[in-house]
């Protein structure tokens, strides 16, 4: 920026003068207006440019600025153009505060769950039973049951959900959908089983109480028989709440944070963390090719001179003099003198490149001529240049006029060769005369030259040269069309960016793990297809399309002009190099892959971009990578990632990270589903027959402990293997629960049912000890019980070693130690248990165990690592009766209403949600005519109030025992026939 208040420079062309009438801060063009102007493309632009600013000159005349030299950087000019114009920055966006992070972890289904569960259980516990009339009670309950049960938002009802469906959807990414629909099935099963308990213990306590006891119902009795009701749900509520793996949450936030803070060390900066998970799942990428395919790194390996087509750089000696003469002075001043070629950072590297890399590339073709580049500026400084004339993306060119001694002028001229030998009447022949330069002498260079370079992937620069004799009158200079012809060719270089060595393999990668790569460059057509040839996007004999720009926008619209999707599904799945492209052709192409039918699934693709246009195409992929060296702020801002050395090989990486996230998510599921089975099952069988529980609330806190925390920890840590890379996408229908994962957790749960129940029920004749069931409540931890929690114990152990291998892998050891997470918390939960059993006592309710009972535990404990060999002997195929789960949302799924053109997207995982929480809250509805009397779980004062989750606790004989535990397993509770210690004994014995 300039102070123009003291900037008197004129320019010829200029149509519009200063004294025109200005505003906003005396300039004559305001903000609106350059908005509009940014808004029109092509002759459009064009058109209103000169209807009303004349040309270029007098939209520059108006802004007070140069076209050449720009702004001065007067800080008062600044200040000045900042308040009328605002300043060129783009605002970071404002962080969420941390309750909004903890609202929006809260939203979690199985969070959610596990909410309900506690508040009801809470509520049940300060409810005061009523002395009044229990029948109107009853019948109050009927009627409630009745009404809807509303939330505090569901105040306003229509309005708020009018509100709702105004508002854009934005669709959760693949693993969410998919968790969020899991842990509602898992919900609806352990509702099932907790409704089966409660039904089981209401029957039992009827059939016992009223059918073998013969007892009438009393109506004085009817609040303990109320108290007995109200148990037995809080029972069942216990069962649901042992099935929810509510460690999935975190596991999968450690999965994505470890993934994310390693992914640094791969080059991807990860902005967006589910981005890291759905790169998992991509099916496609859109990549671009220089610095990203490319090395970015220009070379010049081929070269037209003194009319012999050389096949690499020739030698000094093989150049004419004035040839070589004309050529060094010509790249020397003729590029800009910001490009300029560095000694290497370290003692073996490569030559630095600063600058424009074509000009780099130029002035290196020099120095292999064995000529210094900086020995010419230093004799002609870039002040003693007498014009220049910028390079320009229209007219493709660059060119510099020299002032000589005796008042003649020269120029010398750079750009597309197509373009500059247009203008050239002359050309250098072989003893270094100049000659006349024909049309038919132009198109045999075409053909035998320009178009053989092309062919092999190179960009094709002519240089050239005219001189204007002393003698004539001073050419009109700005009159650039007059001065930049006529010219002298000098030669015709080929630049190659070479391919980045580490690419073939990459793509290569890609492709056998079934994903699609697409070059979209702005290249043309011949260069784009020999780079694609050499990266291993093309394949010979393959049937694939190769089309520029407006040849794929030819294709996708009709008549009209407008896109078609049907036209964009007949060309996207064979397209591979999209050439001479714009960023909106690329922002087509991607979302007309996004919105294609034609394929089984949802493509999920991927795009590189490093351009500020790039955002849109970036902000629509279902994964946005963005350059980190030369990409702008703009396409970071719209990007999921940020590819840190802008190398393509690192999307790879990305691919393997967040297919190992996918992994380690169903790892975990496999582990902990296996261990909630066995939960549900022994707390189901526990609370309907046995009345004592064999596992206390603090070795409940460390099963849960060991089940949650640290085997999320430990499974989630996974470092990714190439093996990822050897199997196709798993699709966003994909079940997190395969065949093979469910026949594991089946299997698994089989054998430790058999091993606990077995030790439950007959562990103290084999170890020949006293019987842990039916003991005293105050009765000293007995060897039995400690026996059954430690092979419980030892058994997860062991299961989390099988757990590592999710597809029917025999060696689940392999690869165990490049994983020191997973050793330390094996090896450290394994001390920790010793000094638990052996030195807990009462507090953890152990008692010592002898060297013999540790290595039985041991030995039935490893036994689920040679139950999982036979396992996996068995072939899946012959389970028929397995199922999947946890199914991506399917689209017949989607109501009509919500495919409406008017949602942007739509989020499948919030409908799931909204489908759980209208079967807990119709469920919930059933409890309210149950909530009269609750004194039998206020008597009591246990160790649960160190628990996450409320106890229900009842009296037994004035005695506090406890029921259920609110952790994960739960081996038994007391049942139907406890008696609550009331006064009036009357009504139950």
């Amino acid at each position: 920026m300039g102070d123009m208040a003291n900037n008197s420079v004129s320019y010829s062309g200029v149509k519009h003068s200063l004294k025109e009438a200005n505003h906003d801060g005396d300039f004559g063009i305001t903000l609106a207006e350059l908005r509009a102007l940014m808004e029109l493309r092509s002759t459009d632009a064009l058109r209103k440019i000169q209807e009303s600013y004349g040309d270029v000159y007098g939209i520059c005349t108006r802004l007070k600025t140069s076209p050449n030299e720009g702004l001065s950087g007067n800080p008062a000019d600044i200040e000045r153009r900042e308040a009328v114009f605002g300043k060129n920055f783009i605002p970071p966006k404002k962080p969420k505060t941390f309750l909004q992070l903890v609202w929006e972890a809260l939203q979690d289904v199985t969070l959610i769950i596990l909410e309900i569960a506690a508040i009801v259980s809470l509520g049940l516990s300060f409810y005061q039973p009523p002395e009044g009339d229990n029948a109107a009670k009853a019948q109050d309950g009927a009627a409630m049951e009745m009404q809807p049960l509303k939330s505090e938002e569901g105040g306003d009802g229509d309005e708020k959900d009018k509100k709702k469906a105004n508002l854009p959807k934005k669709e959760k990414s693949v693993l969410q959908g998919k968790l969020t629909k899991l842990a509602v099935q898992i919900g609806k099963a352990g509702l099932l089983m907790s409704a089966i308990t409660v039904i089981i213990l209401v029957l039992y306590f009827v059939i016992d109480t009223f059918w073998v006891q013969k007892r009438p119902w009393l109506a004085e009795c009817t609040p303990i028989y109320i108290q007995y009701f109200v148990k037995f749900f809080i029972i069942g509520v216990t069962v649901l709440v042992v099935a929810v793996p509510e460690g999935l949450p975190l596991a999968v936030t450690i999965s994505l944070a470890y993934s994310v803070k390693k992914m640094m060390k791969d080059n991807n900066l990860v902005r967006h963390l589910d981005a890291c998970e759905t790169m998992g799942n991509a099916t496609a990428i859109c990549s671009d090719k220089t610095g990203t395919l490319t090395m970015n790194r220009m070379t010049v390996v081929q070269a037209y001179i003194n009319e012999k087509h050389y096949k690499k750089v020739p030698e000094p000696e093989a150049v004419p003099p004035n040839i070589l003469s004309y050529l060094v002075t010509g790249i020397s001043v003729n590029c800009a003198y910001t490009s300029k070629i560095l000694p290497p950072e370290k003692e073996g590297g490569l030559p630095r490149h600063v600058g424009n890399k074509t000009e780099c590339a130029l002035l290196g073709l020099l120095l292999d001529l064995k000529r210094d580049y900086q020995d010419v500026r230093n004799e002609i400084p870039e002040e003693a240049l007498y014009k220049v004339y910028t390079f320009n993306s229209v007219r493709k060119s660059m060119s510099t006029v020299l002032k000589n001694s005796d008042g003649s002028y020269r120029i010398f001229s750079k750009g597309a060769s197509e373009i500059i030998l247009k203008k050239c009447f002359k050309i250098l022949s072989a003893n270094g005369e100049a000659k006349v330069f024909r049309p038919r002498d132009r198109d045999d260079i075409v053909k035998t030259v320009i178009e053989p370079m092309a062919s092999e992937g190179l960009r094709t620069i002519c240089l050239a040269f005219r001189d204007f004799p002393a003698g004539e009158p001073e050419p009109e200079w700005d009159n650039e069309n007059d001065i930049v012809t006529g010219l002298t060719c000098i030669a015709v270089v080929g630049i190659e960016d070479p391919v980045r060595p580490e690419v073939p393999d990459a793509i290569k990668k890609c492709q056998r793990a079934g994903i699609t790569v697409r070059m979209v460059t702005g290249d043309n057509i011949n260069t784009a297809r020999a780079i694609a040839t050499k990266c291993g996007i093309l394949h010979p004999g393959e049937d694939f399309l190769c089309l520029e720009g407006k040849d794929f926008n030819r294709r996708i619209r009709n008549e009209k002009g407008e896109i078609e999707q049907e036209r964009i599904d007949k060309i996207w799945p064979k397209l591979r190099v999209l050439a001479r492209s714009s960023p909106t052709d690329k922002h087509t192409l991607v979302k007309g892959i996004i919105d294609s039918t034609v394929s089984e699934q949802r493509q999920v693709v991927a795009v590189t971009g490093d351009g500020t246009n790039d955002g849109p195409a970036l902000k629509k992929a279902d994964v946005g990578f963005a350059m980190g060296i030369a990409g702008t702020d703009v396409a970071k801002e719209a990007s999921d990632i940020i590819l840190t050395d802008d190398n393509f090989t690192s999307i790879v990486k990305a691919v393997m990270w967040g297919r190992n996230v996918y992994d380690s998510i169903s790892k975990f599921l496999q582990f902990q589903l296996t261990v909630n089975v066995v939960a549900v099952i022994v707390a189901f069988t526990g609370a309907c027959i046995t009345q004592d529980s064999p596992l206390k609330a603090v070795q409940m806190l460390w099963v849960n402990l060991i089940m949650d925390t640290l085997a999320s920890l430990a499974l989630a840590t996974e470092p990714p293997t190439e093996s990822l890379l050897l199997r196709k996408p798993y699709g966003r229908n994909k079940p997190l629960i395969s065949r093979t994962m469910m026949k594991n957790i089946l299997g698994h749960a089989f054998y430790q049912l058999v091993v606990v129940f077995t030790l439950l029920f007959a562990g103290e004749k084999f170890f020949d000890i006293d019987s842990g069931r039916n003991a005293p409540l105050h009765a000293p931890p007995s060897e039995h019980y400690t026996i059954v929690f430690n092979t419980f114990v030892l058994m997860q152990l062991f299961n989390e070693i099988n757990a590592r291998k999710i597809h029917g892998e025999r060696n689940v050891f392999e690869g165990i130690f490049n994983n020191a997470i997973f050793c330390t918390i094996v090896l450290g939960t394994f001390v920790v248990q010793i000094i638990i059993v052996q030195f807990g006592g009462k507090p953890f309710s152990c008692s010592e165990l002898s060297i013999e009972q540790w290595l039985w535990s041991i030995f039935l404990g490893m036994g689920t690592l040679l139950w999982g060999q036979l396992i996996s002997t068995i072939p899946t195929s012959r389970l028929k009766f397995l199922k999947e789960a946890g199914h991506g949302t399917q689209k017949e799924e989607i109501p009509e209403e919500e495919l409406a053109e008017d949602v942007e997207e739509i989020d499948h995982a919030e409908r799931e949600l909204r489908r759980g929480q209208i079967l807990w809250f119709r469920g919930l509805n059933r409890i309210q005519t149950q909530m009269d009397v609750v004194n039998a779980f206020q008597s009591g004062s246990s160790i649960q109030g160190a628990l996450r989750r409320q106890p229900s606790i009842a009296s037994q004989h004035h005695d506090v025992t406890n029921i259920s535990t609110p952790t994960h397993v739960v081996f038994s509770s007391s049942t139907a026939s406890t008696t609550v210690g009331y006064s009036s004994g009357e009504c139950i014995s």
